[in-house]
């Protein structure tokens, strides 16, 4: 190609298309066709008639349910407390009941009424469904906390491309001092969106606000430090991590049990799934399982640390001597200038 200006601009398109084709494959992927796959369902009751009924359930489900019996109504709401099934079915000739929480996922919360209605049909009756576990009335189907972590999300990874671009000559010290305060003001910022703002958390905002900033911490650490081997792919790495495997594995519009097995695999150790999970442990279910959530979230922080500490080494092992001092190396002007506009314009 002989032009230079159009192999430059050429060169650049890639990785809006890359992010095109990852976005497509990811997002329609995880959420086009949503189905129960392996959904825990539990019908209460004990003696062999209950079984048989269990067992029928399950067999004309085959892999959309996994169904277990438990003895009383109280067991079953243990159980959707800690999120182990998605729905309880109490067997009754006049009213049958239907048990859920859709505070843990509405989309599960529904496609278990949807299992359970016909069934209730057969038997000329209306099903009653109580939940157990509602979302507050400021967010009603319960996704105000994927929306959170949207914003939680763009807020960090747009600013790991505004630090790279516009910070990439300090040393790394520097900007890992920045990075920690830009994901303490990213956390503020979400804490006041999910308080005064749009109440969605109604209690516990100042916890919330910790796992925020766990949450955005882990994801600058970890962009500070891949942008010193990135260089103006490291946007592309952050869409990659925190936006396609990361929103659609987390668990906030369809939970694994409505998804393929690699989303669901990756919703037992991703930071999204995390936040999510941990919020809603918060929020709506007592603390239960949030150790867990929350270990995630220090896992990844901890990864950020690592992948920061070994750029910072590495930084420090090209930088010329100048009077027994490293010295940052730093890009002829021109080139600098146009990896920023290449950054912002990508990653924002």
């Amino acid at each position: 190609m002989r032009s230079p200006a159009l192999r430059h601009v050429l060169t650049h398109l890639i990785t809006p298309l890359l992010m095109c084709i990852g976005m497509g494959l990811a997002y329609m992927g995880a959420f086009v066709t949503p189905a129960p796959h392996h959904l825990p369902v539990a019908v209460v009751g004990s003696g062999p008639q209950v079984k048989v009924f269990a067992q029928t359930v399950k067999d004309e489900a085959g892999d959309k349910l996994d169904v277990r019996t438990v003895a009383t109504r109280s067991e079953a709401v243990h159980l959707l407390d800690s999120r182990a099934i998605t729905g309880a079915y109490v067997p009754a000739a006049k009213a049958p009941e239907l048990v859920v929480a859709s505070a843990a996922s509405d989309m599960d919360a529904t496609a278990v009424e949807k299992v359970f209605t016909p069934v209730a049909a057969e038997q000329g009756t209306a099903l009653k469904v109580t939940d157990v576990a509602a979302p507050v009335d400021d967010d009603p189907t319960g996704q105000g906390l994927f929306f959170l972590l949207i914003a939680l999300s763009i807020g960090s990874y747009a600013s790991v491309a505004a630090l790279g671009a516009a910070g990439g000559t300090l040393p790394m010290r520097i900007r890992a001092l920045l990075a920690l305060g830009v994901s303490a003001v990213v956390s503020g910022i979400g804490a006041l969106l999910a308080g005064p703002v749009f109440h969605l958390a109604h209690h516990d905002l100042a916890n919330l606000w910790g796992m925020a900033w766990l949450y955005s911490a882990g994801i600058l650490f970890i962009g500070v430090g891949l942008h010193t081997f990135l260089k103006r792919w490291t946007t592309l790495a952050m869409m990659v991590l925190f936006v396609m495997l990361n929103f659609t594995s987390s668990g906030g519009l369809f939970r694994p049990d409505l998804q393929n097995g690699f989303f669901g695999t990756l919703h037992a150790f991703w930071n999204g799934a995390g936040f999510v999970e941990g919020a809603r442990s918060l929020l709506y279910f007592g603390g239960d399982g949030l150790s867990r959530d929350v270990g995630t979230l220090v896992a990844w922080l901890l990864l950020g640390f690592v992948v920061t500490g070994v750029a910072a080494v590495y930084e420090r092992s090209k930088a010329p001597v100048a009077g027994g001092a490293a010295v940052p190396v730093r890009e002829p002007e021109e080139t600098v200038t146009e990896e920023e506009e290449a950054e912002e314009t990508v990653g924002v």
